[in-house]
């Protein structure tokens, strides 16, 4: 068995959003630097986090590295997902639906970072309600917390694969 090394694995990063926050003080302004990041390894695994710092450069890493620890699995069938979803998080729904092969990422900013981050090739998607990057990005990945693959289901059901496959 071959040991991998974890600075060799590749991971997707990418940074959603940057905030530039104002705190007042006496002598004037004070500015910070408040950064949504995203981080998977292209094939089935995604993370985001939120990284504070009085830099952005210091706020990206931050976040990366909180990324990187807050990882989930997400179920893929080929380049796609197994079954439509919808995800909620505040007032921001992102309806998650599988596509055929060669179809693309179909989504907006926040959601488009995440499905590639994860490897997700080929998926149609739609963001309802607010459009606020945090509460995007949470109801994202909500939504593929909550896919099951067709052997979480087949086991749920009590029944193999073969059987619960859709006769045409």
């Amino acid at each position: 068995m071959i040991a991998v090394d974890s600075s060799q694995l590749q991971m997707i990063d990418k940074v959603v959003h940057i905030s530039r926050v104002a705190k007042v003080v006496k002598g004037g302004r004070r500015f910070s630097f408040s950064a949504i990041v995203v981080v998977g390894d292209g094939s089935g695994k995604v993370g985001y986090s939120l990284g504070k710092a009085n830099e952005v450069p210091e706020a990206i890493r931050k976040g990366m590295e909180a990324a990187k620890r807050n990882m989930v699995a997400v179920p893929l069938t080929a380049s796609t997902i197994p079954h439509e979803v919808l995800g909620k998080f505040g007032a921001s729904s992102v309806i998650l639906k599988p596509a055929s092969p060669g179809t693309g990422v179909i989504a907006g900013g926040a959601v488009r970072a995440i499905m590639e981050a994860a490897g997700i090739h080929d998926i149609l998607t739609k963001c309802v309600g607010s459009r606020n990057p945090h509460n995007v990005v949470k109801a994202t990945v909500e939504g593929l917390k909550r896919l099951r693959s067709v052997e979480q289901v087949s086991k749920t059901r009590g029944k193999n694969i073969l059987e619960d496959a859709p006769t045409s």
